[in-house]
């Protein structure tokens, strides 16, 4: 991996997994020889992307429903995360909760752009 730069508030949440017994375990899998208890720099670096893509195109489509409909940001914002969260709920699409709560802070960032220096003096 050469450039790729992963927020640090990205989740880096292990992959869920079920083991039947009465002992515990860890879960563990083999990988080219490797064994991972979690996600690899891959599937890390393909679930941020993911959710950055998500992000750009909900703050797009947002920011359009803003502009035609007159919707504060807050309004907005709790429109799409409703919509998301149902996606997810009926298993259309495959994100954690800790994705979709990263990828709606990341929309909201996108949709209020970055702060002006004259405006924290």
């Amino acid at each position: 991996m050469t450039d790729r730069v992963i927020p640090d508030d990205f989740p880096r949440e292990q992959a869920p997994a079920a083991v039947s017994g009465a002992q515990p375990k860890l879960v563990l899998r083999r990988i080219d020889g490797t064994y991972y208890a979690g996600l690899t720099e891959e599937e890390l670096w393909e679930r941020y992307d993911i959710c950055e893509d998500l992000a750009h195109q909900l703050a797009g489509y947002a920011a359009r429903k803003m502009a035609e409909h007159g919707w504060l940001l807050g309004d907005a914002m709790s429109r799409v995360e409703k919509s998301v969260t149902k996606k997810v709920s009926m298993r259309s699409w495959e994100f954690s909760p800790a994705e979709i709560t990263w990828t709606m802070k990341r929309t909201r960032e996108l949709l209020s752009g970055p702060a002006s220096s004259d405006e924290s003096q």
